[in-house]
């Protein structure tokens, strides 16, 4: 049994950002219940906005909460409707004052969580899962990433007996903490039952930045070698 690694967890704190900001001693398990709870419901209310992460922080009393959408119009709504219930509704499941911001994803095609979103939508639809894996993939590696993964599990086409089927397309590093790798999970029920959707998207590598020497120091270390 090989020990898998989640991709966006082996590279926190080096390439990747928490998506959870906020420090709490006493009040720690409040704050993750709450945490859960405000993202099930953005999950719920949220289902055609496309939305690729949401971050969450907790500056004093009240709860920030920041949504990546490929539709933000779609959850904005005509003069702000959309988002002013979402808002009541996120702040009835905390009970702490929400402030709500949208922002919108820019390259929507090689965000892993929409891929995998995607793929699992065509399967309800009954669309045969190699198309649907075919098609994402060629999409992603059009859109500019250095390479694509697509894992699909469960009784595909059918059959009495659940299979994996992968699709690699490019690159994909997933021992190099200098890449930047997406990953997505998302779930298809079909009428023979639960298929898993797993996408990994190698966007590149983000090279960390390389500090500058003051003069003075060179000069310094010169004058000591001498």
């Amino acid at each position: 049994m090989g020990h898998k690694v989640h991709p966006f967890g082996f590279r926190l704190g080096i390439n990747q950002d928490w998506r959870a900001k906020w420090y709490a001693g006493k009040n720690y398990t409040r704050f993750l219940l709450d945490d859960v709870k405000l993202r099930r419901v953005v999950e719920d209310r949220c289902a055609g906005g496309a939305v690729a992460r949401v971050e969450i922080e907790r500056p004093g009393d009240e709860v920030c909460i920041t949504l990546y959408s490929a539709r933000p119009g779609i959850l904005i709504g005509r003069g702000g409707q959309n988002v002013e219930a979402l808002k009541s509704e996120l702040e009835q499941a905390s009970g702490d004052k929400v402030r709500l911001t949208i922002k919108e994803v820019e390259h929507p095609e090689i965000e892993a969580v929409l891929i995998a979103r995607n793929i699992a939508g065509r399967l309800e639809e009954r669309i045969p899962f190699r198309r649907a894996m075919r098609q994402a993939g060629f999409r992603t590696m059009q859109a500019g990433a250095r390479g694509v993964k697509i894992m699909c599990k469960g009784r595909l086409a059918g059959l009495e007996i659940a299979r994996t089927e992968t699709l690699r397309q490019g690159q994909m590093p997933l021992h190099k903490l200098r890449a930047n790798i997406d990953y997505g999970v998302a779930e298809a029920h079909t009428l023979m039952g639960l298929i898993g959707v797993k996408v990994w998207v190698y966007k590149g590598d983000i090279m960390p930045e390389k500090k500058e020497k003051n003069a003075t120091a060179e000069t310094s270390e010169v004058s000591q070698s001498a």
